[in-house]
């Protein structure tokens, strides 16, 4: 399975896609995005931290806990999932047993930043990233970790926001040259940003990744725009638990004021049945049914 998904990441890439790969924060959001019809999604770092934790996104998730919650997405999804693996959690050593744990996870892809651990979110004031030298040490790493080659490994620069739009560029060819399949650069201010970067890095001729944070500093692009510009992968990582968070606020403020959940059941509400055919109760049924059946 796994295999297959890392295949078919790469083949959209390679025919030139801009893959939309919403963001997910557990097995429910995976589900959703399934039943949607996306191609692919990317685990958010905030959004596991958040919703496994209970933390803002300043490196508090460890290693373990991140597998843990990816690896379910994984095994949920059926899909092609894009890791988030922060700064790869530690050392070149530590990053290489990232990278196996998580492609033995199943993931199509990953990326690791260049942050100062511990890192925080790429939008949040106050980060700062380490030398180049030691990013290009940790890229090395990853891919000489790698058993399968079509595992996409993205390299990720915060540098814009503290060494500015050039040096950030020059992380990239750097990190590229290392191995990186793919680049992300956090945080441009600006469309004309956004598409100068793509600009610059063409002749690199590897997938761009366009990080459409709901809130933060980029400004919020459409899927067919940034596609239009040349990226490789949009995702908008927090947009389905912001949402989440927002109605359930309001289902709360409702039920103190009225007591019960009239206002929302069953208009914003799924029911237990809808709740139900997501989770695929059908098919676990019909299983155990079938193992009953062969004891009789």
């Amino acid at each position: 399975m796994s295999q297959t998904h890392k295949a078919t990441l790469r083949k959209l890439l390679g025919e030139g896609a801009c893959v939309l790969a919403p963001g997910v924060y557990d097995c429910l959001s995976a589900l959703l995005v399934k039943q949607a019809g996306f191609p692919a999604m990317m685990v958010s770092g905030a959004g596991v931290a958040a919703s496994a934790l209970g933390v803002p996104d300043i490196g508090l998730l460890s290693f373990t806990e991140s597998l843990n919650v990816t690896r379910a997405i994984v095994e949920a999804a059926d899909l092609p999932v894009i890791a988030d693996c922060d700064t790869g959690y530690g050392n070149p050593l530590n990053v290489q047993r990232t990278v196996r744990a998580f492609e033995s996870a199943g993931v199509a892809a990953l990326f690791l930043e260049d942050q100062v651990a511990p890192k925080r979110c790429g939008h949040f004031a106050g980060k700062d990233v380490v030398p180049v030298d030691e990013m290009v040490q940790k890229l090395r790493a990853a891919t000489d970790a790698r058993t399968d080659p079509d595992l996409l490994i993205i390299a990720r620069t915060d540098a814009r926001a503290i060494e500015g739009p050039e040096r950030a560029l020059a992380r990239a060819r750097a990190y590229v040259a290392a191995g990186a399949d793919g680049i992300f650069i956090e945080a441009p201010l600006s469309r004309d940003e956004l598409a100068g970067n793509v600009t610059a890095l063409a002749d690199l001729k590897v997938p761009l990744m366009a990080n459409m944070a709901e809130g933060g500093k980029t400004p919020l692009l459409t899927h067919p725009e940034l596609a239009a510009m040349g990226y490789g992968i949009v995702t908008y990582p927090g947009a389905l638990q912001k949402t989440a968070l927002h109605a359930m606020q309001e289902l709360m403020a409702s039920l103190a004021r009225t007591g019960g959940v009239h206002e929302f059941y069953p208009d914003r509400m799924m029911s237990l049945d809808q709740r139900s055919a997501l989770l695929g109760l059908d098919g676990f049924m019909q299983a155990d049914r079938h193992y009953a059946n062969m004891s009789q």
